[in-house]
């Protein structure tokens, strides 16, 4: 029998089978589309889906669906996102085209290309000690514009019932905020010479990311299944720091962090992390992380499908996996296809598997490759 859309998830969610692989897409800026590959999109299907971006945000350029083109896309997964405080969109959007866009937290983007933005900017780039730190302007975490329409999208949903409820807080990542304050260079030379340093520079961003994750969570009450977190630990090859190094000094803040989460919520914690973090999954599992996305298949070990489905398979669903670095992108729309097959027939067998794109669609992809993506996860993802 059919299930809704909300029951898929759930079943997944609780290692269970259900009637076919869950579809997420749309819903946060890792599981997303951008802009111009979404106007393809609409293009293609003659839809008029206007031009809304995930919070508010152009420069970022990830589209947010209208109802017609999430269900076009076989989504099962609907957002609930927070904003940037009012006074800073205002402040970005009367400022001069193309100049820098500063977010709350004084970190900049600079357009590098039409709708290519960098995060280049970053308030911490001379710091050198602790008390430095105490030398910026934090971001005001408790501003209400934040979060003031978060509890009518999520109670909008719950009424509705069909569709699983996503919260997306805007970039709740204590890794990746320390690594925009001051940079990477900077942040990964200090992490290795001056540890200290580093650990206080990620703990007070994890402290800044409880504080507006707590007033997110109450807002959302129960009408919540899937809260995503994440910080970026892998590259293309290997991670970004040795297993030892991570298990030092960033695991006790992302247990924390994961703790507090769970001490407010019984939603699912799905943790976003890029790149070859094969040798990490073990901790991330010890910490609490439900759903690990996006299973970067390019990238070194994370490409051994049938290994991550063998060792991880009981203890994790496994969110993505659709490779955007070279299939999506460059390949037929047969090839979609089997690739989609390919990866069903690993990671879902059994349950355990939501289908997603590796990260966000890029401007590059075809929209007929996004239109044979989802609907072969529809054709070969039935149990």
């Amino acid at each position: 029998m059919a299930m809704t859309p909300r029951e898929r998830v759930l079943s997944v969610l609780d290692h269970e089978i259900p009637d076919r692989v869950p579809i997420v897409l749309g819903a946060s800026n890792a599981t997303g589309i951008k802009g111009v590959a979404y106007r393809r999109l609409a293009e293609l299907l003659g839809a008029d889906s206007g031009e809304q971006y995930i919070y508010d945000w152009p420069e970022l350029g990830t589209a947010l669906p209208d109802e017609a083109m999430f269900r076009r896309l076989h989504s099962d997964v609907r957002p609930v996102l927070d904003a940037h405080p009012r006074d800073c969109l205002e402040r970005n959007r009367a400022r001069e085209p193309g100049s820098p866009f500063f977010d709350s937290w004084g970190i900049g983007q600079v357009q590098l290309a039409p709708n290519d933005w960098f995060p280049s900017i970053h308030p911490l780039a001379d710091a050198s000690s602790v008390d430095d730190l105490d030398r910026i302007e934090w971001p005001d975490m408790d501003d209400p514009t934040r979060v003031e329409d978060v509890a009518r999208q999520a109670a909008a949903l719950a009424a509705d019932d069909r569709y699983a409820i996503m919260a997306t807080p805007w970039l709740l990542f204590p890794l990746e905020r320390a690594i925009g304050m001051q940079g990477m260079e900077r942040f990964m030379t200090a992490l290795a010479l001056d540890p200290e340093f580093a650990v206080a520079l990620v703990s007070r961003c994890a402290d800044y990311c409880k504080r507006l994750m707590a007033r997110f969570l109450h807002e959302l009450g129960d009408n919540v299944d899937i809260i995503k977190i994440g910080d970026d630990l892998g590259t293309q090859t290997s991670l970004m720091m040795s297993p030892a190094m991570y298990r030092r000094l960033i695991k006790p803040i992302h247990a924390d962090y994961i703790g507090f989460i769970r001490e407010r919520t019984g939603a699912k914690v799905f943790f976003h992390s890029d790149g070859d973090i094969f040798p990490l999954i073990d901790d991330l599992v010890e910490i609490g992380v439900d759903v690990l996305n996006p299973i970067q298949t390019s990238a070194g070990r994370m490409s051994d499908l049938p290994e991550l489905k063998k060792r991880y398979g009981r203890n994790l669903v496994f969110c993505g996996g659709i490779d955007t670095h070279r299939i999506l992108p460059s390949g037929s729309t047969s090839e979609v296809r089997d690739e989609v097959r390919r990866v069903i027939g690993i990671l879902g067998e059994g349950g355990g598997y939501m289908l997603a794109p590796v990260h966000t669609i890029m401007n590059d992809v075809p929209a007929e490759n996004i239109l044979a993506m989802v609907d072969a996860a529809v054709e070969f993802g039935a149990y």
